[in-house]
Parts: structure tokens; sequence; C-alpha cells
């Protein structure tokens, strides 16, 4: 029998006696072995297998079952770990999918009792009516999992006041690989034979060993936690072993009291060495954090205009019983910074807004102000903070002699600095010199007397480097120390003792080196497919936790689910291993792609919110197009993704039509045939279009400086009110539109449906249609026709300059009033709004002028985010129902079920407006549909609310 099949058996086995013994889910697919072959690091590892345990005796089923055959296991929480240490060979134990409780909270003692797979934000909410929080906060926070912070040593901005996670770990419960189940916490009892002995035969190493001054020491091992002056910390000296030591199925941690109120000192400096010497300075007032970053890092111009003068800046946050008392902190901050400008905030909204900034910049930080890639690979060493200032401009030497770019921030108050690095990772040479700059780098922070890591573990990335900042002796030690607690070797192999070289497993080497044939332009990746998959860093934002927990849109479909499958990243990492081509085979054929893929609604919110622009609805459309060539489609590709085709040639016969649609029978048959989901009512036929209506009442068609009305599918038959709307709001504005010269259609349904060939022919022909009126603005109505003539049209025609001008053209209603009307004043209205910001709208065009405009006609409120879930066909597609609901009941149903009586419900998309429909039997109208009422009733009655969302079964039309 050749190794392979021998390999195959031996893996079968296996999976069939974890099968046996465990009651999680235990998987050994190609998808998903593919979903955890990376973390957040530059590294990548394919699993043989992953196991979901449900509790502890699950845990130690499957490490009994991975040690009869010798297979080595990996703990793993939010994956986010950025050097590495998340990723491995053997097999993947996800404690996110069921080990995720807060098990109890003991408000008197300040302390709770959490499972390994609880995410932080799910932990602060549970402790938070106690006034108590977790004093580790990554910036990760939202999806990071206690189990991780723990394997890792998380840090996070307020551990100038709370430390670290180690020092926020009273117990731990923790399964070795060899079957020992132990609780460490004070004293010896719980840990490994032997280990007292060898503590105690190396004390003088120990107590000179590890460099002094650094509150952010988390390379190696904690094996100083173990002396007796330090009280003999067994559960201290377990965190930050990655994984390798054992692993963790409960933890008791301490709380902190959080401050009820805050506010935040912003402090402007010339430089970011300015800020970082005088970071230590503001310590003795007791901030519970200083945060820094430079210039290079806040690209956003509003996020910029929203900052004091200078070239970088602290943040320094301060806490007490009452706001006055946090103010008053902040502003003896101010007065003892040295700074060149500051301000204080305390509004908790534009606090909020300052800190995404900051906690953004993990992601922001991926690409250089240039557009260029940057990686981690020297993401967060740590100094003497007396120390940052000198070592940040020795760090910037080093990158110019280098060649490199980089954009250094962090925990300036630690001493810890963060920074990504545009390391060429792909080509032999760029290898080469990574590994070059990362010795000498290392070098220079141990010349500093600093940390390899400060915050997210040695990993692969660097855990080859310890013997610089150890010594030889000292990290032969932790060897012995991971062999009392593995002898076996294992848990998590290849990290911090015994480690793999730091430029192996480079996650970027399976990729295709030649360009792949793609359709869309992909302008900010090069034309190249393979860079914009690997825009995905793994930070996983787009893995929140929980409903209404994120202020925009991304993920809907992981919100709804879970899984890890139907996140943006996890499809972007099945879009790697399709391109890999080693775990997912196939290329464009994949199933394992086409399934992740089938419940992303398209809805462009991460290009919006993922911190790197990761356009997930561009590549499902890639990818549809490539895997449906010379193929038959799904029925809804034909029937929904080709609507505007029949929905002309049905327009004629509208009445009969609607008529032929209401027996349930015929609606049933004609549901089924065209892919439509049972559960969902047909849309009704405008008996009369727009563009009839329009030339009817007397329209001009094309006139010389009119703006264009773009008639959208949407408007033209299914709801015409909103076309006439606009009309009425346009003319009285001094603005009276006009229709395009022809047929237009900006080909959003075929492009969502992977279409992209019919989808061009349809772009050219409205081109050719507009070729005489190029350049006149054009109001387009419905938000996801709008987002796909600005970024579609130009992205799948980038040889064509008409494209990128009629893009340049589009404005949305909003938007052409405030820039072509801007002293017209809209009737006054005031009520209260509730609603959706349509996602295409959130995540393309904006909605600043839209809020401006409510505010102007007296519409009070903020609309909800997220996603209505029906998104285009989505929702209407046979199979995606369930999902469809769910995604609309994490943030857009719960804001229309709480809004008071005369209430006004706003949703400018014509999917939002047909989901509330159906769902809560409510008519939402777009934001033109309520200003022309207001102007057609005239003064005396524009101030009347109209009653509560009438219910109705299907969207008028």
């Amino acid at each position: 029998m050749g190794d392979q099949q021998r390999r195959k058996r031996e893996t079968a086995d296996l999976a069939r006696a974890l099968r046996g013994a465990v009651r999680g889910e235990v998987d050994f697919g190609a998808a998903a072995r593919a979903l955890h072959t990376m973390d957040a690091s530059n590294y990548r590892r394919v699993p043989v297998g992953v196991v979901a345990p449900r509790d502890a005796d699950d845990v130690a089923a499957a490490l009994a079952v991975c040690r009869e055959h010798g297979v080595p296991v990996v703990p793993r929480g939010a994956g986010t770990s950025i050097a590495g240490q998340a990723t491995g060979t053997g097999v993947v134990l996800d404690l996110t999918r069921h080990m995720r409780d807060v098990v109890a909270v003991d408000p008197e003692a300040r302390t709770a009792v959490v499972q390994p797979g609880v995410v932080l934000d799910r932990l602060r909410e549970a402790v938070r009516p106690h006034g108590l929080t977790f004093g580790a906060d990554p910036s990760t926070h939202s999806r990071c999992t206690l189990g991780g912070m723990i394997g890792n040593n998380a840090c996070g901005a307020h551990s100038v006041a709370w430390g670290t996670t180690a020092d926020n770990v009273h117990t731990l419960e923790v399964t070795t690989y060899g079957g020992a189940e132990l609780r460490l916490g004070r004293g010896w009892e719980g840990g490994p034979e032997g280990l007292a002995d060898l503590v105690g035969r190396h004390l003088a190493q120990l107590r000179t060993g590890f460099p002094p001054g650094l509150p952010r020491r988390i390379s190696g091992y904690a094996l100083d936690a173990l002396l007796p002056e330090r009280g003999t910390d067994l559960a201290r000296a377990f965190c930050g072993g990655e994984g390798t030591l054992g692993v963790l199925t409960e933890a008791t941690v301490r709380l902190v009291g959080a401050p009820p109120a805050r506010a935040l000192a912003v402090l402007g400096y010339a430089d970011e060495s300015a800020a970082a010497e005088a970071a230590p300075g503001l310590l003795p007032l007791g901030p519970l954090t200083v945060e820094g970053m430079a210039e290079d890092l806040v690209r956003d111009p509003a996020a910029r205009a929203a900052l004091p003068r200078g070239g970088a800046w602290l943040f320094a946050e301060t806490g007490g019983a009452t706001p006055a008392e946090a103010r008053a902190r902040a502003e003896a901050l101010l007065r003892a910074a040295d700074a060149l400008d500051g301000t204080v905030v305390t509004d908790p909204a534009a606090r909020r807004a300052l800190w995404r900034v900051r906690e953004d910049a993990a992601g922001t930080a991926t690409r250089t102000g240039a557009g260029a890639e940057a990686w981690p690979g020297w993401e967060d060493c740590a100094v003497p903070p007396a120390r940052l200032g000198a070592y940040l401009r020795d760090f910037r030497a080093l990158l110019a002699q280098a060649g490199l770019h980089g954009t250094p921030y962090g925990h300036f108050g630690d001493g810890c600095v963060h920074v990504r690095i545009d390391f060429d990772l792909v080509t032999d040479e760029g290898v080469r010199r990574f590994r070059r700059f990362s010795e000498d780098v290392a070098g220079l922070v141990v010349a500093h007397g600093g940390s390899l890591s400060g915050e997210h573990g040695d990993g692969q990335a660097r855990a080859e480097l310890l013997p610089r900042m150890y010594g030889d002796e000292l990290v032969a030690l932790f060897g012995r120390f991971k062999d009392l607690w593995d002898p076996a070797g294992g848990m998590n192999p290849g990290m911090l003792a015994r480690p793999a070289r730091l430029d192996e497993n480079l996650r970027f080497a399976v990729l295709p080196r030649e360009r792949v044939d793609v359709t869309f332009g992909y302008p900010h990746d090069g034309g190249d497919f393979a860079t914009a998959v690997r825009r995905c860093v793994g930070v996983a934002k787009c893995r929140v936790d929980g409903p209404n927990q994120s202020p925009g849109v991304m993920c809907p479909s992981f919100r709804a689910t879970g899984e890890e499958e139907h996140s943006t990243r996890g499809r972007a990492r099945l879009l790697h291993e399709m391109l890999a081509g080693e775990v997912v085979t196939g290329g464009w054929r994949s199933a394992e792609v086409r399934d992740a893929l089938d419940l992303c609604l398209s809805c462009k919110g991460c290009r919006a919110d993922c911190p790197v622009g990761v356009d997930m609805a561009t590549y499902k459309a890639e990818f549809l197009h490539h895997h449906y060539a010379g193929r038959l489609r799904p029925a809804a590709h034909y029937a929904m993704g080709r609507l505007p085709r029949w929905l002309r040639l049905a327009a004629p016969f509208a009445r009969l039509l609607n008529a032929a649609a209401r027996p349930r029978p015929l609606a049933a048959l004609a549901k089924r045939a065209a892919g439509v989901a049972p559960e969902r009512d047909l849309p009704a036929l405008a008996p009369e279009t727009f563009t009839r209506w329009f030339a009817r009442r007397g329209g001009r068609g094309s006139g010389t400086g009119d703006p264009i009305l773009w008639p959208d599918t949407f408007t033209e038959h299914l709801t015409p009110s909103v076309g006439r709307a606009a009309v009425t709001v346009l003319e009285a504005a001094g603005l009276p539109p006009a229709l395009p010269p022809g047929r237009v259609c900006c080909g959003l349904t075929y492009v969502s449906t992977g279409q992209l060939d019919h989808a061009r022919t349809v772009m050219r022909r409205t081109l050719d249609t507009l070729g005489p009126v190029l350049g006149t603005p054009v109001v387009v109505l419905e938000p996801s026709c709008a987002a796909t003539l600005t970024t579609d049209l130009p992205e799948l025609l980038p040889g064509d300059p008409r494209a990128r001008r009629l893009a340049d053209s589009v404005r949305t209603l909003a938007q052409a009033l405030q820039e072509y009307a801007p002293d017209w004043r809209p009737p006054r209205l005031d009520r209260p709004v509730a609603g959706q910001t349509h996602c295409h709208q959130h995540a393309v065009l904006g909605d600043t002028a839209e809020r401006r405009l409510r505010e102007r006609a007296g519409l009070r409120g903020e609309l909800s985010g997220g996603c209505c879930g029906l998104a285009g066909d989505f929702g209407f597609t046979r199979g995606h129902y369930d999902v469809s609901v769910a995604c609309a009941e994490d943030q857009l149903l719960p804001a229309v079920r709480a809004a008071a009586p005369g209430t006004e419900l706003l949703a400018d998309g014509f999917s939002c407006r047909t989901q509330l429909a159906h769902l809560a039997g409510v008519r939402a109208r777009h934001l033109a549909e309520v200003l022309a009422e207001a102007l057609e009733a005239g003064p005396a009655t524009r101030a009347t609310p109209r009653p509560e969302g009438r219910p109705e079964g299907r969207p008028e039309g």
C-alpha cells in the first residue's frame, strides 16, 4: 500500500474513532479543513480535521483518540492570533461552537467562571449590571475568546490600569494531551510531576533570565511566575502557553470595577517618538489607557479632522464616579501633557468614533498609505516605556535602511508597539529579506531591553528568535517545561518550544504565481484576483458574536448562522484554498466555495466595514460567473437574475398576470418553476410603468442641463410611486428631471447572479443609449442600482472611459438636492423615523446627505444598520428564507417593533420595503414619497403624522 493510501486510511480511521467518542461535531471535509488552515498571521498549516467538543468530557475523549492515533491537537478560539499559533497540522479543536458559556458570576468575590469559547464582549455584557468588567480588552473584543486570550496572554488598551489576561486569572481547569485533568491556581498542586523540582534546580537562572521593567513581556513561557517570591502561580505560568501545554476547559477569572463615567483626553504631538516619550509621564495620574498612533494611520479625512493638531496622538482615557470627575481627570492629563494641542472628549458617541479609528488599526495598517500590502511578522514587540521613543526612532531608521514601510501604533503607556510592514512574502528574495529584517529588529528590541512579543505571543513568527532574548540555556529550559506537561509532544507542536522557522509555512507560497483570468478589473488590487483574495488577513471583524453588536452591516449571514464558512473571512479562506488547489480542489467548479457563497447576501457590507476592504459581493459574482460557465444554472438565476427582461415583457399584461398569480396553486407552481421560496409572496406588477406615466404626464424626455432620473427596474415595474414622488420633489426644488433617451439598465440582477457577460452587454448598451447626455447628473432612487453604477460598472468595463464618467455622475436623491439645490427647504414634517439604511447605501454611497435632508425636514431619529435579509434575489430564492428572516431579526424588525405610534417608516430600498411588508405587515416608504406627500398636502397638513405603518400583504404597485 502506498504512503498516500495509507494516510487516507489512517485519517478515515481517526475520523471514525472521533465520531464514535465525541458528542460534538467531527468534520474532516475539505471545507472544514480549509477554513482552519490560517489565523490572522502570515502562516498556513493544513489540519487533518476539525472537532467541535460540547464540553470538557468531549475534550478529554477527543484527546484520548488523538493520543491513540499519534495525531497532534491545536485548541482554537476565534482564530485571530497573528503569529500562527492557531494553525496546526493535526486535529483542530474548535472551542467556539459549544463551549461558549459564562457559567457563573460572583459579584461579591468579583469573579466569573467561563468556558474557553466565550467571547470577551459576552462576558463583559454579563457582568456589566454589577458594575464590573474584565480588565484585558484587545481590539478584537467583539469576537476574541477568553480561551484564546489566556492562550496568548492578551492585553489590550486598558492594561496600564488592569494588566494582562494573566493578571486577571484566578484558576484554570486544564486537560493535557496525556489525559490528566488538572486544576491550576497558586501553589504546586495540579502541576505536572517534576515541575517543582525543575524550578527548584534553576532558581538563579529564572531570577536573572527575564528582562526587568517590562509590563508587556509575553514572549516565552512565564516560568518566573513559579518563583516562590512570586507566589508560585501555576495558572499564571500556563497563560501565554499558546496551546502547547494542554487544553483549557474552564477558567475562573477576576473582574474589576468599571468606572460609571469615562472621558478621553486626545493629545497631539509632533511625531510618534514625541508622543511615546510623553506617555510615561502620564502614568502617575492613573489613566485607564495611554494609546498612541501616528498620522500615517489616520487616512479618513473626517477622522483626521476630529483630532487635535499634530503628527501623532496619545489617547488617554480616564474614569470616574461621575462625568464631572472623569472629565476633571482627563483635563488634569491635558494640563500635565507637554502636547502641541489637545482636547477632552466626553460624548459617548464621539469617544466611540475615536476608539474605532484605533481599534480598526489592525486592519487599516494592512495597507500602507500608498496602497501596498502590509503584513504582520513584527507585530507587537514591547520595550520599557521609558525607552519607547528612542526605540521608535531606531525602528524607523531600520525600516528605511531595509527599504520597508510600516505604521507603528499601539499601547504606548506600556511600551508596546504594533506595526504591519510591506514585506514581499511572495517571491523568494522577498522572503529572505523578511528573515533578515526579523533578525535585525529582534536584535534592536533586545538592545533596548525589550520583549519580542508584547501582546499576541511568539507563535511561529518570533519563537525561533527567542534565544536572542533569553539565551540558549533559558530557551532549553522552556523545552523541558513543555515536556513535563506534554511528553508526547502532541499539543500544538512547532510553537514556543522547538519552533518551526519563521519563514516556513507562509500562506502565500501556495498561491499561483501567474495571474488568474478574471472578469472584474480589481482596480485596488492591481487587477489581480489572488491579491484581492489575500486582502483578508483574518482579523475577523466579520465574526462579531450575536446580534446588534456592530454599527455596520457586515456580516449578516454569519450573524444569522454563527458558522465560520458564512463569514466574510471564511469565504475568503475558501477562495484562498481554491486558488491553492491543495485542500479545495476543482478550481472554479468547487462545490465547497459554491456552498459557502450561497448564503452571501451580496450586501457589500464588507466593502465598507471590513478594515481591509474585502469585497465578497464582487468575489461571489466572479466565482458564479466561472462556476456556471457552459453549465445549467439554478432556476433563480434565469428567473430573478434576468428580472429586467421578464418584467419588460410582462408589463403590457400586468393586470392579467397579477390576477393569475392570486390563486395559490398557480402562484405555488410559478414560484417552484422560478426557484422562489414558497414562503414568499410574489410582488404585484404596476398596472402602469413609471416611464409610461412620465410620458403621459408630458415628460420632456432628455433635456439639456436637466438631471436624468434613472428609471430602475424596481421603480419602473414594481413601485412607480417612488418615481412619481421623486419627480414631485425634484420639481419643487427647481430641478425638473428628464428621463434617459432610451432603455437603460444598471445590470444589477445579472451581476448578483454572476451572469457577467450578460451584465457587460447590458451595461454597454446603456452607455450607448446615454451617449448624448453622459456627464449630466443622474439621480438614482434605488440604492442597489446606484451602487452598481458606481462600483460594478467601472470595474466590469475598466477599459471604457464612459463607464467611469457615468459612475461619477450618479447621485442619490438627497445628494442631488444637496449639491444642485442647496438653498431648497424641504417641507417640515416633525415626526420620528424608524426603518433601515440600505446596506449598499451604507457600503458604497454613504448616507451623509440623507441624514442632513431628514434633519432639515424634521424627521428625527436613527435608521437601523445591518441588512434587511431580502437583498435582491437572495431572500426570494428557495432555501434562503430562514436565513433571510434571521437577518431581518438582527436589527431591522426589532427597530420597527420598538417604534412609537406615528413613527414614519423609511426604507429607500425596494428589498427593505418588501421585507417589512412580508415579515411585519407594515408599509415603509422611500424618503421621496414622504417628502412628496407633504409637498402635495400643503403647509396646513405637513406636520400631521400619518398612521403607523399600515398592514399590507405585499408592497405597493
